[in-house]
């Protein structure tokens, strides 16, 4: 591994999380409806598809994907699909303006980790978009027939990076939450995640690659 590359590709992982996407509005919806627990364990449902998704382009698997047009296209409505449900929800949320105590633990905590863990990782696996960016983006920092660890070590790196800077998200959410949980603020926050969530899925709807 040459660590001078392997530098570069940490500040440009660094920049492209910070960037954002689906990804945050997904975390953030979560943390200010269902406390840390559910914030932080959808950051960890997006880590773990971006670890299947670089160990998949590591391997090969995520080139096969690629080509293989009706299964790319599978995915992508897939995620289009999921992405316009999640929001759906958010202004269904908005609508009805009816939010529960604030809660972080307790007998739903179980709960909430399992409703986090899985649209982070469902929002996050439905979007191919995952997969052509380390297949476009790793071979720039390394050379043909790098062995398989290298590509691992290079795919975790981003998918640790996204993830520091995920949960440092949800600590920052749940400090300011009995803030930005007021009804009135929450309802134009579920507002404002719906747009978003249907603008992704609106641009990775008519995405072409």
């Amino acid at each position: 591994m040459e660590w001078s590359g392997y530098g570069t590709f940490v500040v440009l992982a660094v920049v492209l999380v910070l960037v954002p996407g689906p990804d945050v509005a997904v975390v953030m919806r979560n943390t200010l409806g269902g406390g840390r627990v559910r914030g932080s364990w959808s950051a960890v449902g997006i880590t773990v598809s971006n670890v299947l998704q670089g160990a998949a382009a590591a391997t090969g698997l995520a080139a096969l994907v690629v080509r293989v047009e009706p299964l790319f296209q599978a995915i992508r409505w897939a995620g289009v699909a999921y992405l316009t449900f999640l929001a759906l929800q958010a202004f269904r949320s908005a609508v009805r303006g009816r939010y529960p105590d604030l809660g972080d633990g307790g007998p739903d905590a179980g709960r909430a980790a399992l409703t986090g863990l899985r649209q982070g990782f469902l929002s996050n696996v439905t979007n191919p978009k995952v997969l052509a960016f380390y297949l476009a983006v790793l071979p720039q920092f390394l050379a043909p027939g790098t062995a398989v660890p290298v590509l691992l070590a290079y795919a975790l790196t981003h998918a640790a990076v996204g993830l520091a800077w995920l949960l440092l998200l949800v600590a920052g959410l749940s400090r300011a939450r009995r803030v930005l949980a007021r009804r009135p603020v929450r309802r134009a926050l579920d507002a404002f995640t719906g747009c978003a969530l249907l603008a992704f899925g609106a641009r990775l709807a008519v995405s072409r690659a």
